[in-house]
């Protein structure tokens, strides 16, 4: 009985994790889809300054708006699951130290890594911490990006000139951004006066 009841709980919340939006490839879709997460986007660029499809790029690139995503489970022989490479989870995949870390000097405790609003406000601090500690510009989106993947140490490195498959995603995280801003100019005045997203 016991065992039925905590599978139920369980159940419950896994039911919580939001769906990814249906279309990834247009911001004017997703934000229309989901009716908060472009408040949630002003908010961070109110608050930290970095552009709304930069901030949606990167969520895009490092997991397709998959609330509860992760890397890839390595498997031994073919078939004995084994540890992952990374703690990286969630919408911004925050590795953990790096979530700790945001979560005592930006964040609350309780803030999560499946929640976008925590998810996308982590990615502004992150690119506000990088333009402090690097000097990268905040609208800079191939280097902040370098700068997201590798960790301030190793950008300071330059560990990306050794990795020409990061430096090839980097360039596309900047198209990715381009267009995204490109497609929210064309509907930006038709999210900020159509109501959904204030209560």
């Amino acid at each position: 009985m016991k065992r039925l009841f905590l599978l139920a709980i369980l159940s419950a919340l896994s039911g919580c994790i939001t769906a990814p939006p249906e279309n990834t490839e247009n911001i004017c879709s997703i934000f229309r889809e989901k009716d908060d997460w472009y408040e949630s986007s002003q908010e961070v660029h109110a608050k930290w300054g970095i552009p709304i499809a930069m901030q949606m790029a990167f969520m895009h690139q490092e997991s397709r708006f998959v609330a509860d995503a992760r890397p890839p489970r390595p498997w031994l022989m073919g078939f004995i699951p084994w540890f992952r490479d990374s703690s990286a989870y969630g919408y911004a995949q925050a590795q953990d130290g790096t979530w700790e870390w945001y979560q005592k000097k930006a964040g609350s405790w309780w803030a999560d890594r499946d929640d976008f609003s925590d998810a996308v406000d982590f990615i502004g601090w992150y690119c506000t911490v990088s333009n402090e500690k690097l000097g990268i510009a905040k609208d800079d989106i191939k280097n902040q990006y370098l700068a997201y993947h590798e960790g301030h140490a190793g950008y300071q490195r330059k560990s990306y000139l050794q990795k020409p498959w990061l430096l090839k995603t980097a360039g596309k995280v900047t198209r990715q951004a381009k267009k995204y801003q490109r497609q929210l100019t064309a509907c930006q005045e038709e999210l900020e006066s159509s109501g959904w997203f204030f209560w």
